[in-house]
């Protein structure tokens, strides 16, 4: 047998195991999402909606019985559950009777600039689209305008939120129609809604390979013009929509990349506690500061109001893991979130069924395991939040 016969073979082999891994996953959300395949939202009890808005139980049950705001679904106990559209609606109606702007509706106000979090690692596993995903979800439930925007071409945090590339993005509908060099879209365009209110989805697919082979041609041929700010004139489009946009960033650092430095305003780099996992941080953050460098030669501003090191899959246990954050706390300072994401069942058992922790039901798994891993999450989500809110002044 030749060698183009073998991999004449190894081609047909990978073809067909990625059609039929595709199948399946698409059986798959057919069966976890009935009778549409689309997801949606849990209802939240009245204890969870309290603590999303920042009231008391006792003041939502008033506000019920008064016959104010959006009227709950009431179960044979009398327990009262709301709807992500509920506690958005109840948001509007307290922020009226508010005693300072903000206390309900905390995104933008006159003056405030659009906040962009990219958020990037070059080393796999180190819960980037995990980090993604429950920040968007998070600060969307706590009343800001979100635009989650997925730049890595696997796509995971498209599928997290029920788009499955390989069957609903077969005529494109990534950021890279907006980007492209030739008769690019409005970005509006390829904004989806999602299942949660003030959370809009842009997803991805192999499709954004694109971008990074065609800059190359385009510089070649000089009409690429300042390809790094693409992605930045792209979201200036929509800049009055939103109050943050969370970039899910390719773990490599090419052109998609440096796009989405150049855009950011806030930067947060995921770490996983590991040697070699830092060991690989030292190479990515030597090479982004040199293309950096590169870029800012070029013309552009590449100062950021922040950037953070956020710990994942912590696990607080782990002597050697405590020597690493130690080590890592020692010389980055305040630059490492004081919260970490800690490593959870939960989380990947959630991820199973393609949900985040906050879309899963609580009586799914043991009290605690659910309320230490949605502890964590909601730390370190409040914690950029907080960085947010002091970049607008407050």
């Amino acid at each position: 047998m030749s060698r183009a016969d073998t991999q004449e073979d190894l081609n047909a082999v990978i073809r067909q195991h990625s059609e039929v891994l595709a199948a399946q996953l698409h059986s798959q959300r057919e069966s976890l999402f009935p009778p549409d395949a689309s997801k949606s939202m849990r209802k939240f009890t009245s204890g969870e909606a309290a603590a999303l808005l920042g009231v008391n139980d006792s003041y939502l049950r008033k506000l019920h019985l008064d016959g104010k705001g959006p009227s709950p679904e009431v179960s044979s106990g009398n327990r009262r559950h709301y709807s992500a559209e509920d506690i958005h609606n109840l948001r509007i109606l307290l922020e009226k009777t508010a005693r300072k702007p903000g206390d309900y509706l905390p995104g933008r106000r006159a003056g405030d600039h659009l906040q962009i979090i990219g958020v990037m690692n070059f080393k796999g596993g180190s819960g980037k689209t995990t980090s993604s995903a429950h920040l968007a979800q998070r600060l969307a439930l706590k009343g800001y305008r979100v635009l989650a925007i997925d730049l890595d071409p696997q796509a995971s945090l498209t599928a997290l939120h029920g788009v499955q590339p390989e069957f609903d993005l077969l005529d494109g509908g990534t950021l890279y129609d907006a980007i492209r060099y030739e008769d690019p879209v409005p970005i509006a365009e390829v904004i989806r809604k999602t299942y949660i209110p003030n959370l809009d989805l842009i997803p991805g697919n192999l499709e954004l390979m694109e971008f990074e082979h065609e800059t190359p041609r385009a510089l070649s041929r000089g009409n690429a013009g300042l390809f790094f700010f693409r992605v930045k004139e792209a979201l200036a489009q929509v800049d009055e929509r939103y109050d943050v946009v969370v970039i899910d960033c390719p773990p490599q650092l090419g052109f998609l990349t440096m796009s989405a430095l150049s855009a950011a305003t806030g930067v947060l780099v995921t770490i996983h506690p590991e040697m070699l996992d830092v060991m690989s941080m030292s190479q990515f953050l030597r090479m982004t500061a040199d293309l950096m460098d590169v870029i800012a030669d070029s013309g552009a501003d590449m100062s950021h109001d922040w950037m953070r090191y956020l710990l994942t899959r912590y696990e607080p246990t782990d002597a050697p893991q405590n020597r690493i954050v130690a080590f890592l706390r020692t010389m980055y300072g305040d630059k490492v979130l004081n919260a970490p994401m800690l490593k959870s069942t939960a989380i990947s058992d959630a991820g199973l069924t393609k949900q985040t922790l906050y879309e899963v039901e609580r009586s799914a798994f043991t009290r605690t395991t659910y309320d230490r891993a949605i502890e964590s999450l909601n730390a370190v989500n409040d914690e950029i939040a907080q960085l947010i809110q002091k970049t607008w002044g407050r």
